[in-house]
C-alpha cells in the first residue's frame, strides 16, 4: 500500500511576499545580519512562497534575493538557504551536474535523486536539466557511468521523459502476474541474472504496478524481489535496484537509511543532508522523520542536532518540525 505523504513544511497561510521580502532585507541590511528571521522566514514558506519573495525583493529594491543571501551568510548555513531559494527541480538539476563533473562520478547522488523519484518528478528534471545545461541528461549520464548501472540510469531517464508510465493509472494485476514471472525466469530460476530484464521492468513500470509486481514475485518466489536482488546481483547495480524497490514499498524508510548514513561514522555527509531536508521537506519529511525514530529509536532531530551547529543546526532542524 502507498503511503500517505506527509510533509514538515506546508507554506504558510495569508502570505504576503511583499512582507516578507522587506523582512529578509531588514535582516541583511545595515551592520550584522539576523539569521533567526532568514531561518523562521525561509523555513516555513513554500518553494512556490519563495520563489513569490524572491520576485517580490526584485521588483522592490531591484536586487537578486539569492545573490545577497549569498553575500550575508556562508559554509553548511547558506548552502542549506539556497538550496530552499531554489526551484526543487533545478536544485536537483544542479546536484546531478555536481555529482558528474571533474574527477569521479558521485553514484550515491545519482541513485538517490533518480532512483527513488516517480516518472513525473523524472520528466521534470529531464526537461530541467537540458534547460540549464544545454545537454541531455542521459547523454551526460551515459558518459559518466557504465555497464547494467548505466543502462539502468538510462531506462529510468528516458522513460521518465517520455512519460512511459502513467503514474496514476490502477496497477493491472494480470500484467503484474506477468512480469513478476519474468522477474523469476530472468534471476532465481536459471543459472546467472538476466540484469537486462530487471532493469527493463524497474525502470518503466509505475510504482503502483510495481508494488503489485512485487506482491506477486512474493507468491511465486516464495521470498521478496529486494531479497532476491541482494542475493543475485551487485555493486552499483543493485543498490540502483535496491533503491527503486525500498522507495516503491517505503520511501520514507529508505530516506531515512539515507540520512543515518549522512550523520553516522566519520564526518558528517552535509551534501547530502542538506539535499534530503530541503528536497523531502515539502514532501514527506514527517513520515521520513518518524521512521528514523522507529529504526533507529533516536530521533531525526536529536542525532542532526549532534552533528551539526550554529545557524547551520537551526535551519536543519527547523525543517524537520517539532519532534
Amino acid at each position: 500500500m502507498a503511503y500517505q505523504r506527509a510533509p514538515t513544511v506546508v507554506g504558510v497561510p495569508n502570505f504576503n511576499a511583499v512582507e516578507d521580502a522587506a523582512a529578509l532585507r531588514a535582516a541583511m541590511k545595515g551592520f550584522g545580519t539576523d539569521e533567526q528571521a532568514i531561518i523562521d522566514i525561509l523555513t516555513t514558506r513554500s518553494n512556490m512562497q519563495r520563489q513569490a519573495i524572491s520576485q517580490a525583493f526584485t521588483r522592490e529594491y531591484g536586487r537578486d534575493l539569492i545573490e545577497d543571501l549569498k553575500s550575508e551568510l556562508g559554509g553548511h548555513f547558506e548552502d542549506v538557504i539556497v538550496a530552499l531559494m531554489t526551484p526543487p527541480e533545478e536544485y536537483l538539476c544542479q546536484e546531478l551536474h555536481r555529482c558528474m563533473e571533474g574527477m569521479g562520478t558521485d553514484e550515491d547522488t545519482l541513485v538517490e535523486i533518480l532512483c527513488t523519484r516517480t516518472k513525473p518528478e523524472i520528466a521534470a528534471i529531464v526537461d530541467t536539466y537540458e534547460r540549464l545545461y544545454d545537454r541531455p541528461l542521459a547523454e551526460h549520464m551515459c558518459s559518466e557511468t557504465s555497464g547494467d548501472f548505466r543502462r539502468l540510469l538510462t531506462l529510468i531517464v528516458v522513460s521518465g521523459a517520455k512519460g512511459a508510465r502513467a503514474d496514476e493509472a490502477p496497477a493491472d494485476p494480470e500484467r503484474a502476474r506477468e512480469l513478476a514471472q519474468e522477474l523469476y525466469d530472468a534471476g532465481e530460476a536459471k543459472w546467472g541474472t538476466d540484469e537486462e530484464v530487471f532493469n527493463r521492468i524497474l525502470a518503466h513500470e509505475s510504482f503502483a504496478q510495481l508494488r503489485q509486481i512485487f506482491e506477486e514475485y512474493k507468491n511465486i518466489a516464495g521470498r521478496t524481489v529486494e531479497q532476491a536482488i541482494k542475493a543475485e546481483i551487485d555493486g552499483e547495480l543493485k543498490d540502483a535496484l535496491s533503491a527503486i524497490v525500498e522507495c516503491v514499498e517505503d520511501a520514507a524508510g529508505w530516506f531515512a537509511r539515507r540520512l543515518r548514513r549522512a550523520v553516522q561514522g566519520a564526518g558528517t555527509d552535509d551534501r547530502a543532508l542538506v539535499r534530503i531536508l530541503a528536497t523531502r521537506a515539502e514532501v514527506d519529511l514527517d513520515n521520513v522523520k518518524l521512521e528514523y525514530e522507529k529504526l533507529y529509536d533516536k530521533t531525526l532531530q536529536s542525532d542532526i542536532s549532534g552533528e551539526t551547529s550554529g545557524d547551520y543546526k537551526r535551519a536543519l532542524v527547523a525543517l524537520i518540525g517539532p519532534a
